[in-house]
């Protein structure tokens, strides 16, 4: 909802929102833009009446200002229909969907198009750091969009991707997730079906091999179907895949014989995985190798992925959104695998609307067995789920002793800030993870460790 507000603020329309609770990175972004937002959902929010009203998915019926918005009769749309009328017209849709790695495999597509000269339009959950925002509006043929399976909107209960008008679509992953709306697997698996069928005949569908579920799916596709996996079978595949200081380097080859080798400073099998998207998709729409390896190599990555927030009484703070349980395992694999020789320290709020029900209990307790150190705070909110479906997270503590591994439960973030403060030692690498503000616990530690972040620093040496 922030990039689609930067989009219709640079077409030059006055944009104005509500929000229960805004927080960085998309608080600042919107501050920046200078567009106000206004704390709490209200009727009075509505006067005067705009032309217009943008209907978030996290909007209920009942919501006060969807019922003011009801009453006045004040045109409406969902944020894919907004997107449609206004960003991606006459543009054609690549789409990168898929359970994982939404976010930086967009923001990688987006930045190995914007190196090859293709000047794209894209909008991206998150903020890539190479463009310093969430969205732009190039004047190239393509437009580059995040593919969300959530629903649209109170009054269209069916996944966002479906409003995009798929062309190209990466699909990286198939998963059950997003419990409070998909029944099971098999259901999400139903909305990933109406999207591969959307993929025109003249399209490409780009699927992880390494998926089983994803690879079911796409044998029903009309159009041609190029794989990648980090494993064998794929049409591209990965080898010699070595970490070494600020970048992984690697080899990728295709069923034609073709080798190109790989310089990128993402870390991770998962980042890995996912950048292998990029090499059909590079094919097929023309690029140059030459251009394709620069752009691999100059990505940056994304804001709360992965991303080191600072240092500061050698202890490095990581920030990241990882939420779902697969997540979560390969975001801990990956940063231990990164900093091998520091213990690692992670923290993980069950924030989402899956995490803070116990339809994941179990599998939580897999995602952390390469952690030296394990904190894991209250639910926030629990009170909204139902008593016989909440997480609970002294019990996952519980279960992670019993493994073996060193778990502690705290009742809230400010005494889990106090005993990560208390046992973090010079050397460590400590990891936050949540899929919401975590109540900004990466900035507070470096704050009371007497640091400052690097978006800070960045403010204060400019």
């Amino acid at each position: 909802m922030a990039s689609l507000a930067g989009i219709l603020k640079q077409q030059g329309y006055l944009v104005t929102g509500s929000d229960q609770n805004v927080y960085p990175p998309m608080s600042h972004f919107l501050k920046d833009l200078s567009i106000p937002v206004l704390e709490g959902y209200k009727a009075e929010n509505l006067h005067p009446a705009p032309d217009l009203v943008i209907v978030g998915n996290v909007i209920t019926k009942l919501n006060p200002e969807a019922v003011e918005l009801s009453r006045l009769a004040i045109p409406y749309l969902s944020l894919p229909q907004a997107l449609q009328a206004f960003a991606m017209k006459g543009k054609k849709s690549i789409v990168i969907c898929g359970t994982h790695g939404k976010t930086t495999t967009t923001a990688l597509i987006a930045w190995v198009l914007e190196n090859a000269g293709l000047d794209p339009s894209f909008m991206v959950g998150g903020i890539p750091l190479n463009f310093g925002k969430s969205f732009k509006l190039g004047g190239g043929p393509y437009f580059v969009i995040e593919g969300d399976e959530y629903d649209t909107a109170f009054f269209d209960k069916g996944p966002k991707f479906l409003h995009y008008s798929p062309w190209l679509t990466v699909l990286t992953s198939i998963e059950f997730d997003h419990a409070d709306i998909y029944r099971d697997l098999d259901h999400v698996r139903q909305s990933f079906q109406k999207l591969i069928h959307l993929i025109p005949s003249d399209g490409l569908l780009i699927a992880n091999h390494d998926d089983p579920v994803v690879m079911a799916e796409v044998k029903h596709a009309r159009c041609p179907v190029i794989t990648y996996s980090l494993e064998s079978g794929g049409d591209w595949k990965a080898s010699d895949i070595a970490v070494r200081e600020d970048f992984t380097f690697l080899k990728a080859g295709n069923r034609e014989g073709g080798i190109l080798e790989i310089k990128t400073p993402m870390y991770g099998r998962h980042n890995v995985s996912n950048l292998l998207s990029t090499l059909p998709l590079s094919g097929f729409l023309g690029i140059e190798a030459e251009n394709l390896l620069k752009g691999l190599e100059t990505f940056q990555g994304v804001k709360r992925r992965q991303e080191v927030k600072g240092e500061a009484q050698g202890i490095l703070v990581l920030d990241d959104f990882a939420h779902h349980p697969t997540a979560v395992r390969e975001t801990v694999q990956a940063v231990k695998e990164k900093y091998r020789h520091r213990r690692l320290v992670a923290a993980f709020e069950p924030r989402s609307n899956s995490s803070r029900r116990n339809v994941f209990q179990e599998q939580y307790a897999s995602s952390f067995h390469r952690a030296d150190l394990i904190m894991i705070p209250e639910p926030p909110m629990k009170e909204k789920i139902a008593v016989e479906e909440r997480f609970s997270s002294s019990g996952l503590v519980e279960e992670l002793n019993r493994k073996g591994l060193s778990a502690f439960y705290f009742a809230d973030t400010a005494l889990l800030l106090e005993e990560i403060l208390r046992q973090s030692r010079a050397g460590d690498v400590v990891l936050f993870m949540s899929n919401g503000a975590f109540d900004d616990l990466p900035g507070r530690m470096l704050a009371r460790l007497g640091g400052i972040s690097l978006t800070e620093k960045k403010i204060f040496d400019s």
